[in-house]
């Protein structure tokens, strides 16, 4: 390492680093941890999707929760899936909800009060991202329309650029055709 004049170390250029999300063997044997697979986040979360249950998600990938919670409070990227993936679970909960309360099944207990407490709860978060994804379906759309108009404007101007040749072909033809002293011999 260099020092500079005064005896501390020399500026070195700063580079971000990427935090590792990391539990240790003791951790992992602690919590009942199968060995990892490489693919446990997308196992996570599909079943967080299905189940919206973080305990029953971790248990069907093979990991701990905390590994799971760890990895949302260290990765971006993985807690806007795991956003998407509640999102997506919702949905079929609500229906899920609804269908009971339309039709209450006496064999099957359902505390109706916590399940429209839990919707009411999320039902804010969940028309956050609706929104969101929205707006990037509005873009897409408004994208793949300009797209279109633009093919269109090209086409024209080709079509326009044919027709102008086949006019000035036309146009020399007949211009051809009516020279004095050509007959057609037909």
């Amino acid at each position: 390492m260099t020092t500079s004049e005064t005896g501390s170390p020399a500026a070195t250029p700063c580079r971000a680093r990427r935090k590792r999300t990391k539990i240790s063997a003791a951790a992992r044997r602690e919590a009942a941890e199968e060995p990892l697979n490489k693919h446990w986040r997308g196992y996570f979360l599909q079943a967080l999707a299905e189940t919206s249950n973080v305990t029953a998600a971790a248990a069907k990938a093979g990991v701990s929760p905390s590994r799971a919670y760890k990895l949302l409070r260290d990765n971006l990227d993985f807690a806007a899936q795991w956003q998407a993936a509640l999102q997506e679970g919702y949905d079929p909960l609500e229906i899920e909800v609804l269908g009971y309360l339309r039709n209450p099944d006496p064999a099957r207990k359902v505390d109706v009060t916590a399940a429209i407490r839990l919707l009411a709860a999320h039902r804010e978060a969940v028309a956050r991202e609706r929104a969101l994804a929205d707006n990037r379906d509005e873009r897409a759309v408004l994208d793949s329309i300009d797209a279109m108009i633009d093919e269109m404007r090209e086409r024209a101007a080709a079509n326009a650029a044919l027709m102008a040749e086949e006019s000035a072909h036309a146009e020399a033809d007949a211009d051809h055709d009516a020279e004095p002293g050509q007959t057609d011999a037909g």
